[in-house]
C-alpha cells in the first residue's frame, strides 16, 4: 500500500478523532512511503507540545510525567491561557496516538507520549480528573463525583483512550462520569501487555477500582467485542454500546494488514489466530440482560468480520442501528450516532429523557 493509499484509508479515522481535516492534509499529503507515517505523526504532535512552552515531550526528554514539568510553568513559558495550552497537549495527544497506526518502530513511545500528553492536558483543563491504574489497566476518570452514571469507554484493537475524545466529551455533557480506558494491549500498555480475550475480566477490576455499583459500557471496533463480552458476563454493567464492534471473527478470511494488527498486539501468529477464534459472541448474546445498542456503517465492510446486527438480535434487549453511509468506526458519520448514542445510554442508566 502507498503512502497516499494509507493516507486516505485512515482520513475518516483521524478527522473523527478530531484532528483538522487540513492539517491533516499538510502532514500526510506529501509522505513518501507508509514508513513515513509515525515520524511525521510523532513530529506534528511534538510541535503542539512545544507551542506551549514545554519543549519536547516529558518522554522524548526522559522526563516521563506532568509533575516533571509542572502545569503552572507550561503556561508561563508561553502557552497563553490554561485553555489554549490544555488544547494544545489535547491535540499532541491525538498526533501521537495517530502515530501508531502503521507499522512503526517508535509506537510505543509515541503510545507514551500520548499518554502524558493527555495526563497535562487534563492537568489544566480538568483538575478534577483522576488518574486510576490496576492489575492491565488505565485510564481517566473524568465527570462530577456524583454523577447519576459512570459508563467505561472501551478502545478496541488499535485504538486507545486518546482516540474517543469526542464521544467522551458527549457523555461528559450529559452529566455522567466517565472512564476512558486502555486495557491489554492498547494504547500506553502495548509495550507490557498483549490483548486478551477475556477482557471482561480487566472491566471487572476497573470497577472495582472506581467503587460505583453499575456502569455503562461503550465499546468501539474490537472494543465493541470487548463490551458485549462484558455485558454478559459481568452483572454490574447496567447498559452496553458497541460501535463497528464484531460479532465473530474468521482468521482466514481477514485481510492481511489487520492480521498483521492482530499478530502485532497478541505477539504472534498462534496467539493471534487463537484470539481470533475467541471473537464469537454467539453463545455470550443471549446472555446480555442488559439494554444493549450497536452500531455499525453500511459501508462497514472488512472481509472476515460480522458486524453487530446478530448481536442485537440475540439480545433480549438488544437495538441494532445501521447509518447507511457509515465506514468503519463512522468517522465519517458522527452526527448520524454519536448524541444518539450519548442520549441512549444517558437513559439507559440514568432514566432521564433521551
Amino acid at each position: 500500500m502507498s503512502a497516499a493509499e494509507f493516507a486516505a484509508a485512515q482520513w475518516s479515522r483521524a478527522t473523527g478523532t478530531g484532528v483538522d481535516p487540513h492539517e491533516y492534509q499538510r502532514v500526510t499529503g506529501d509522505l513518501e512511503s507508509v514508513a513515513d507515517w509515525g515520524p511525521a505523526c510523532v513530529r506534528t504532535g511534538r510541535g503542539y507540545v512545544e507551542r506551549v512552552g514545554g519543549g519536547k515531550s516529558p518522554v522524548s526528554a526522559g522526563a516521563g510525567s506532568l509533575a516533571s514539568v509542572g502545569a503552572e510553568s507550561l503556561v508561563a513559558a508561553g502557552a497563553g491561557s490554561p485553555l489554549s495550552a490544555g488544547e494544545c497537549l489535547l491535540m499532541a495527544a491525538r498526533w501521537f496516538h495517530l502515530a501508531t497506526l502503521a507499522p512503526y518502530a517508535e509506537a510505543d513511545r509515541a503510545a507514551a507520549e500520548a499518554d502524558d500528553a493527555l495526563g497535562r492536558a487534563l492537568a489544566l483543563l480538568e483538575p478534577g480528573a483522576r488518574r486510576v491504574r490496576g492489575e492491565e489497566f488505565t485510564g481517566w476518570l473524568r465527570g462530577p463525583a456524583d454523577a447519576p452514571g459512570t459508563v467505561i469507554v472501551v478502545p478496541g484493537l488499535d485504538s486507545a483512550k486518546e482516540e474517543f475524545l469526542d464521544l467522551v466529551a458527549a457523555l461528559l455533557a450529559r452529566g455522567l462520569a466517565v472512564f476512558a480506558m486502555d486495557g491489554p494491549g492498547q494504547g500506553a500498555l502495548t509495550a507490557t501487555t498483549t490483548v486478551r480475550a477475556d477482557y471482561h475480566r480487566v472491566v471487572g477490576r476497573v470497577i472495582d477500582a472506581l467503587g460505583v455499583p453499575r456502569v455503562g459500557v461503550v465499546g468501539l471496533s474490537l472494543g465493541g467485542y470487548y463490551a458485549a463480552g462484558t455485558a454478559a458476563l459481568e452483572p454490574r454493567v447496567a447498559a452496553a454500546a458497541t460501535v463497528s464492534g464484531p460479532f465473530r471473527l474468521d482468521w482466514e478470511e481477514l485481510p492481511q494488514p489487520v492480521r498483521d494488527i492482530l499478530i502485532r498486539r497478541a505477539g504472534g501468529t498462534e496467539a493471534a489466530r487463537a484470539f481470533a477464534r475467541h471473537v464469537d459472541l454467539a453463545a455470550l448474546a443471549p446472555r446480555i440482560t442488559a439494554p444493549l445498542l450497536t452500531v455499525d456503517g453500511g459501508q462497514d465492510v472488512i472481509p472476515g468480520v460480522t458486524n453487530g446486527e446478530p448481536l442485537a438480535r440475540l439480545a433480549p434487549r438488544g437495538t441494532h442501528v445501521s447509518v447507511p453511509h457509515g465506514d468503519h468506526l463512522l468517522g465519517n458519520a458522527r452526527p448520524d450516532w454519536l448524541p444518539l448514542l450519548a442520549d441512549w445510554i444517558t437513559h439507559a442508566l440514568t432514566g432521564a429523557p433521551a
